[in-house]
């Protein structure tokens, strides 16, 4: 559990900071005091988690659901994020997704050879290269709408 909770903790930590402080505190009902004990690592808070209603109140004030994702990841779940709603338009045919999908994976790969020049990829490399990691998953989840579209 030691592993599993600091885990939790880090990305309770990145929603509260994602959405701010003193945000975090209103939209919560909870002190400041409060919400850092949920993702604070000293040993007397190892056993505090936050509320899963606050965690879900968070999750919408932010931009990315970070306790949700990690609690999926531990799981061994994949999560797709996507800031466009599921009713948006999607490319179109087969062919467009091809060509967004080299364009995208060459765009990885010029952060990755970018990320990689010094020989160790940093925390913001890192971010960056999970960026544009999920956005070329997205285009192969539309690309696999449209081939399930075509195919019947």
């Amino acid at each position: 559990m030691a592993g599993m909770g600091s885990y939790l903790k880090k990305h309770t930590e990145a929603l509260v900071k994602e959405v701010g402080i003193e945000p975090a505190c209103e939209v919560t009902g909870k002190s400041k005091a409060t919400l850092g004990r949920y993702y604070s690592d000293n040993p007397e808070h190892s056993d505090r988690f936050m509320p899963i209603d606050a965690v879900a109140q968070l999750e919408e004030a932010a931009g990315y659901p970070h306790v949700t994702v990690a609690l999926a990841e531990l799981r061994g779940v994949a999560l797709n994020f996507e800031d466009r709603r599921a009713n948006s338009e999607r490319s179109g045919n087969v062919n467009s997704d091809v060509i967004a999908l080299s364009q995208r994976f060459a765009l990885l790969m010029g952060e990755y050879q970018q990320s990689i020049e010094d020989g160790q990829i940093s925390v913001n490399e890192a971010k960056r290269l999970l960026k544009e990691t999920t956005l070329l998953q997205q285009v192969l989840v539309d690309m696999k709408l449209n081939l399930e579209d075509e195919s019947g």
